[in-house]
């Protein structure tokens, strides 16, 4: 292969990633692009940082270098027949070939990527053939991605890019992998991510949340390899996507589980859940299919608020994360519909969670944030140990128009984040923007969390400020809009299928 003088640009990167799923359209559904794609990439990279570093050791160690010691200080192993230029050579049976060869780099590093390859049919002729797994292999073999081409973090950049596009290309399934990256950024500020403390995500899809903690230590200047990462996923191929994304990102201190949280959380100290200081989650929101009568009786005490309806899980992954948080440092920004927030059948929990005195912010966001889905989201962000000028006191934000729509996507620019977190960081009322709402208030309301029924929309006429039944008008109309968005959001769920993350 020709070694390329200088690091790869990042356009051209991505071209080149985005130009494999190109050659698997029409071949395979576009949402299961990711399960061949990034495992082949991740192959890839392995191979060629491989062939990288002993390449730098033979040029130091000359002959006095011995497979052992090279073995010793190597991150990952490559066995022998198991390396990308052995599966390039195969001309028929490749899928074969590829399967095994990742099989054996998976036993040969089982501390680090054991089952990271996921598990896709690679041996299955009837959707992917010789010819277009050569394809593949060939299109990948064009550009060598080794530390020297392709620094960590712009691979990094350009697997999030791929990652962002198969959304894209995907349409709802998405959701179960891929969190609007502006809305993780949003949380990530509003928690103040600390060197050295430890994060965790519940229901972590591709790892983008933990991985935002990282990018901002990063950006702030502040020593970010302290992090201590921890994440659990369902799926196997997205929790797969999540360690692949951390591991091309340069980040090696984490650690991501498969299961399912709600059944059997992976993460315990003892008999307990362990807890965190940070804790960032978008979970699957109310989603049917999980064990509620295991969840009466549950051994973590997670039930501490009760028990939630069968059809809506989303007050059992409250729950699980405010466990899981330490009890003072502890702090979690959790993605949800605004449905949480006001539903009858879960107002006793809500009642109880507010008794607690460990809501901080309920903030309310635009439309079409959630990915490919039309609800409004909020932010809920707890805090353990609340500062005692803010116990009793629960901050409304009501950042519905903090949001930008362009090609078909929503998003927040940098203004809205700033705007929000001054606003948050300020505790303090905002005409039409902010307030905050002594908990007797709340308890006068039921525990009712809306926001409609704390921030009303500044409204004006000829200069002078509308008042009165006009204002209380106004008022009964978001609230009852706001429901109406969530019942219809509902339907949708029921007619298509629960989306997740």
């Amino acid at each position: 292969m020709q070694q390329p003088t200088q690091p790869i640009p990042l356009q051209r990167l991505e071209s080149y990633l985005w130009g494999a799923a190109v050659l698997l359209r029409g071949v395979i559904d576009a949402g299961d692009y990711k399960q061949f794609i990034f495992p082949l990439l991740f192959f890839k990279r392995v191979c060629d940082v491989y062939d990288e570093e002993l390449e730098l050791a033979r040029a130091e160690y000359g002959d006095e270098l011995s497979d052992a010691d090279f073995a010793e200080n190597h991150r990952f192993q490559i066995p022998a027949r198991a390396h990308w230029s052995d599966v390039r050579a195969q001309a028929t049976n490749v899928g074969q070939s590829l399967q095994e060869a990742m099989q054996q780099i998976d036993q040969a590093n089982p501390r680090l990527l054991s089952g990271i390859f996921g598990d896709a049919a690679w041996t299955n002729k009837d959707r992917l053939s010789d010819t277009t797994l050569r394809e593949l292999i060939e299109h990948f073999s064009a550009l060598t991605l080794s530390r020297a081409n392709v620094p960590e973090d712009e691979l990094g950049l350009a697997y999030e890019y791929l990652i962002k596009r198969f959304a894209d290309d995907s349409g709802h399934t998405a959701a179960e992998f891929y969190t609007n990256r502006t809305v993780v950024h949003l949380m990530t500020l509003m928690l103040d991510v600390q060197p050295g403390e430890s994060v965790y995500d519940p229901t972590c899809g591709s790892g983008g949340m933990l991985l935002s903690t990282v990018v901002e230590l990063r950006r702030q200047g502040q020593e970010y390899r302290t992090l201590k990462l921890w994440g659990q996923e369902r799926n196997l191929m997205t929790s797969s996507i999540a360690r692949m994304n951390l591991f091309l990102h340069g980040i090696e201190d984490f650690s991501i589980e498969r299961g399912d949280t709600l059944a059997e959380p992976k993460f315990l100290d003892g008999d307990r859940l362990r807890q965190f200081d940070v804790v960032l989650a978008n979970p699957p929101y109310s989603i049917k299919q999980w064990n509620r009568s295991a969840w009466e009786h549950d051994r973590y005490g997670r039930n501490f608020l009760g028990v939630p309806p069968q059809g809506r899980a989303d007050y059992a992954f409250f729950q699980h994360i405010i466990k899981s948080m330490k009890s003072g440092s502890g702090r979690c920004a959790i993605l949800f519909p605004h449905g949480i927030l006001f539903r009858d059948e879960e107002q006793a929990m809500r009642a109880k969670l507010v008794e607690a005195d460990v809501i901080e912010c309920v903030l309310g966001l635009g439309p079409n944030l959630f990915y490919n889905s039309p609800m409004e989201a909020c932010i809920v962000v707890c805090r353990m140990e609340k500062p005692v000028e803010r116990r009793n006191n629960i901050l409304f934000i009501n950042a519905v128009n903090e949001v930008t729509r362009e090609r078909a996507q929503s998003f927040l620019t940098p203004a809205h984040q700033q705007n929000i977190l001054d606003a948050y960081r300020g505790f303090a009322d905002i005409d039409g923007f902010a307030r905050v709402v002594s908990l007797d208030d709340v308890r006068a309301n039921n525990a009712n969390l809306n926001i409609a029924l704390y921030v009303r929309e500044q409204s004006t006429t000829k200069g002078e400020n509308r008042s009165g039944d006009v204002a209380t008008a106004i008022s009964a109309w978001q609230e009852s809009s706001q429901a109406l968005r969530a019942a219809m959001t509902e339907l949708f769920v029921m007619i298509e299928g629960d989306p997740q993350r």
